[in-house]
This record gives structure tokens, C-alpha cells and sequence, in this order.
């Protein structure tokens, strides 16, 4: 593990040391709480990070301090080489985090093993098969299904992304809960999110609370973990289970006061947060042989101390000059 000082700080005081990187806006689902129902139009390829350029911004990053980096996409696992590149990310010494459908990971789990990539959130918003093809519009469920045991087999430390949708798959929470009592898994309940061509309305939102009430009717009583530093969850164990589970309220508590996260888009972008409208283009100077790092230092003062300074009822206009949420990143 490289130890380099933070110097990526913005005007809150809040070092930045974790990095999440879209490694293509392409995806192998469609779900319809990230991808607009009339699609988006795909970035054309020279617009793109090379995994070289890829390879090399996260070095730069690393340098300001940085040590903690996420794959994302789209589904990041469709990049082309990415085998490759996550070895060489490795060799970094930065800690590598893995956001994902599932449906490959299993061409690529000795591989993380070998480079200990260990920490692999999936997103698995439904536990039946119907309604998994209802929200993809795909049917890999099985086989999603089986790469997830084959992790959790391997000891992988695992998390499940799940959007909470009112009339979708809220009747689910207690299905998800029920997978901690005898495994080493973490459901993270996530609050439904405003972005770009997904229709939202928080009507269809399940708050925290109405999580908590769900879990405590059925299983009794549920103990408060200790959220781990930046933690974008609060997080939960109904006493006697092995599992535990957390909760991502972006809407009804949000968590910006200690954020020590930046994105990266595919295309080389720079977003200080994930509702940011703004974003500061870090490839065209580093295609140009020109130093970044004054750029990036530069650019997190300008992030506000929460939620891009939406407030809480989620202005449409605000949204809506957002990117889609598959070409920012998961």
C-alpha cells in the first residue's frame, strides 16, 4: 500500500483518498432506474479513457493520495482487456474495489484472488427471476445467481446494491435480510435517486425508517454497527445473524459531511459528486502532455457540501442537467 499524504482537500476540509472510475458506459442490462427508457446515446470510442489512460490517471490520482479506487461502469466487466487492466491497477498499491452485474465475474474470480480484489458490491435489486427480467429487461438471473454463490464460496467480501422501488421490490427487504442469517453477505438498501430520463418521483422512495420497521417487524431486534469511516451506509445486524445489512438514505439523511469521494467518467471527466452538473475534463490536458494535477486541486474546491446543493425535494431542473446514471457510473 502506498502511504501518501492526502492533498486532494476541498474548502470543507475534507481530503478525497476514493476514487471511482467508469470504465465504459456500456452494459450488458438495462435497467430502468439507470438507463432512460428511450436509451442514451453510447460516447464514441476516441472520447473514451484507453486503458493506458486509464492506468495512468489513476497514478496521478494515487500521488495526490488516493488509495482506495472502484470499478464501475456501465458494467465494467464488458471492457475489452479488462483482465489486463486491473493487474496493472494492482500494481499500484491502491486498494481495488469492484462495482457489478455479476453476469461474467465468474471468467474473472481466480484472477481477483490472485490480485486481491476482494471487495465486489453486485447490484441484484430482486431475488425472482420475473422480476429481475421485468427491471433488467434481460434474463441472466441464474446465472447471475451462480456467479454470487460462487464468490461468496470463494470468501469474497460481498455486497448486494439493491434500489429500493415502491411497487417494484419493496416487498423484498425482509428476502434480502433473511440471505444474512447464515452468510457472510451485506444487502445495502439504497434510497431511489434522481438522475436523468429515470422518471423519478420520490413517491416511489422507501425511506430508512420504513426499512428499519420492515426489518424489526419480522426479525425482532436489530443491533447498530459502527459505520466505518466515509461510510455512505448506515449499517445494521438483526441480532444472530452472520449477515449484516446497511442502509443508503441520499434522500432522506444524507451522508456528505465526511465524503471523501471523487468520479472519474469514461470519458475522462471529473465529478466532485455523484448529482454534480459540472465536471472538469481531465483528458484533453492529459493527452496533450500536460500536467493534472493542479487541474484536479483545483476543481474539489468548487464541490458543495451536499448533494451538489440540491436540497431536499430534489429540484427537477437540477437533475435533468445531470448525465443518466450509466454514463456516470455506478
Amino acid at each position: 500500500m502506498i502511504d501518501t499524504k492526502p492533498q486532494i482537500i476541498d474548502n470543507f476540509g475534507r481530503p478525497h483518498t476514493y476514487l471511482r472510475i467508469s470504465l465504459t458506459d456500456r452494459c450488458n442490462l438495462r435497467c430502468f432506474y439507470c438507463m432512460p427508457e428511450e436509451g442514451i446515446e453510447l460516447m464514441e470510442k476516441p472520447s473514451i479513457m484507453t486503458l493506458e489512460e486509464i492506468i495512468e490517471m489513476t497514478r496521478r490520482f494515487r500521488d495526490l493520495g488516493v488509495d482506495t479506487v472502484r470499478l464501475t461502469g456501465g458494467e465494467p466487466l464488458v471492457r475489452k482487456n479488462f483482465g489486463y487492466l486491473v493487474e496493472e491497477l494492482a500494481k499500484l498499491g491502491v486498494t481495488l474495489k469492484l462495482t457489478t452485474n455479476g453476469i461474467v465475474l465468474d471468467k474473472y474470480l481466480d484472477l481477483f484472488d490472485k490480485i486481491g480484489l476482494r471487495k465486489i458490491n453486485f447490484s441484484l435489486d430482486t431475488l425472482d427471476k420475473a422480476k429481475s427480467v421485468f427491471i433488467t429487461k434481460r434474463d441472466y438471473y441464474e446465472r447471475i445467481m451462480r456467479n454470487l454463490n460462487m464468490a461468496l464460496d470463494m470468501d469474497m467480501d460481498i455486497k448486494l446494491n439493491i434500489v429500493l422501488i415502491k411497487g417494484v421490490n419493496d416487498k423484498e427487504i425482509n428476502d434480502f435480510i433473511a440471505l444474512t442469517k447464515d452468510k457472510k453477505i451485506t444487502p445495502k438498501f439504497i434510497e431511489f435517486m434522481p438522475f436523468k430520463g429515470n422518471k423519478w418521483d420520490w413517491s416511489k422512495g422507501v425511506s430508512k425508517e420504513e426499512i428499519l420497521k420492515t426489518v424489526g417487524d419480522k426479525f425482532g431486534e436489530i443491533e447498530t454497527l459502527q459505520n466505518p469511516r466515509h461510510s455512505t451506509s448506515t449499517n445494521f445486524r438483526v441480532k444472530g445473524h452472520k449477515g449484516s445489512f446497511g442502509i443508503v438514505s441520499t434522500i432522506t439523511n444524507p451522508f456528505c459531511d465526511e465524503c471523501n469521494r471523487i468520479r472519474l467518467t469514461a470519458d475522462g471527466k471529473m465529478k466532485n459528486c455523484l448529482f454534480a452538473t459540472s465536471e472538469t475534463d481531465l483528458l484533453t490536458p492529459l493527452r496533450n502532455g500536460e500536467q493534472i494535477e493542479n487541474t484536479i486541486l483545483e476543481a474539489i474546491k468548487s464541490k458543495k457540501h451536499s448533494r451538489d446543493g440540491m436540497d431536499v425535494k430534489m429540484d427537477a431542473d437540477h437533475y435533468e442537467q445531470n448525465r443518466s446514471m450509466i454514463s456516470i457510473g455506478g
